[in-house]
């Protein structure tokens, strides 16, 4: 029997080093889910914002059309000029290369959906809408920030890790004190003088003095010594990463809200100049090129009125998630 009666903590520091490994593991499991979640997230918006904008891609194909059509009925009745029905038509073309683009990419952000759902193929999801109100960004970034630094699970991983370092540290140093183990041994001789006794047993303390071995144990100290310092650096190092991203993050949701208002004005005025444009052509005060120009122009706002929303709630997912997490 042989039983370690103490090794002046070295023991100890390796188990509370194991300990808080495995802490720290547990936390990089947490942050591989958050990320998981946050991809979703992104793969779920922009599927709704590449759906949202073949929709207004359709719609401008419809309204295109009409115009289209109106143009052609009057070019034959020779009340508009050739040049009015090419221009119709032209803008009619572009309208549907719009209409393939947007299509593309919805089955390319569907493409993208299936795969971090774990689909091996692409899946005809019914994407529903986010119905939850769209409130403002927090006001306070700072408290972001703590926020951050107290639960973001790669910080905490982090810590564990440096911890686990300055536990391993010591154990290391520890090689340098002596260990004592209590040896006891009992046991029976079938073969022997029978004068003897038929049993024998003996108990004993050793003491192990490490003095020479080529100073393996200061290297391992000192080496054990400078990964405790890396990992800090490293700590320090995220720390300052997550504050920035943070800070990135809500600056980028704080611009995606103001463009929410500032789209809507956008798309208010467009859709009035087309409809004045509309109304000067129809009754020939301007000619079909002034027409072209606000159907592009309101084209281009209904777009990007249509990717703001979504823009800025995948803003407040990727500032959730550098905050307190998905």
């Amino acid at each position: 029997v042989n039983q370690l009666i103490t090794d002046f903590g070295r023991t100890t520091n390796l188990t509370a080093s194991a300990n808080f490994a495995a802490k720290a593991e547990n936390q990089n499991a947490i942050a591989t889910k958050e990320q998981i979640l946050l991809a979703v997230d992104q793969a779920f918006y922009g599927a709704l914002q590449a759906h949202a904008v073949l929709a207004v891609a359709q719609q401008t194909v419809d309204a295109r059309q009409t115009v289209s059509d109106q143009v052609e009925a009057l070019f034959k009745s020779k009340l508009r000029s050739q040049l009015d029905f090419s221009f119709a038509s032209v803008n009619l073309a572009q309208a549907k290369l719009l209409v393939l683009d947007a299509l593309n990419n919805e089955n390319a952000a569907l493409t993208a959906l299936s795969t971090v759902l774990g689909y091996p193929g692409v899946q005809d999801f019914h994407l529903v809408e986010d119905t939850t109100v769209i409130a403002a960004p927090p006001g306070d970034v700072d408290d972001l920030i703590a926020q951050a630094l107290a639960m973001r699970p790669e910080i905490l991983a982090l810590s564990f890790q440096y911890q686990s370092a300055q536990r391993f540290q010591s154990a290391e140093h520890d090689l340098f004190f002596p260990t004592i183990q209590a040896v006891g041994v009992v046991g029976d001789t079938p073969v022997r003088n029978p004068v003897l006794s038929s049993w024998y047993g003996a108990v004993g303390v050793n003491i192990g003095i490490p003095l020479f071995n080529g100073f393996l144990y200061s290297a391992r100290s000192r080496e054990a010594h400078l990964k405790t310092q890396a990992a800090q650096d490293r700590l320090l190092d995220l720390r300052n990463r997550i504050s920035r991203d943070v800070r990135t993050s809500w600056l980028n949701a704080n611009t995606a809200y103001q463009r929410l208002s500032v789209t809507q004005q956008l798309l208010d005025q467009a859709s009035l100049a087309l409809d004045l444009a509309q109304t000067r052509y129809n009754m020939g005060l301007s000619s079909i090129v002034e027409l072209s120009q606000a159907q592009l122009q309101q084209t281009q706002v209904l777009i990007g009125n249509a990717q703001a929303g979504y823009d800025y709630r995948l803003a407040l997912a990727i500032l959730q998630y550098q905050t307190t997490g998905i």
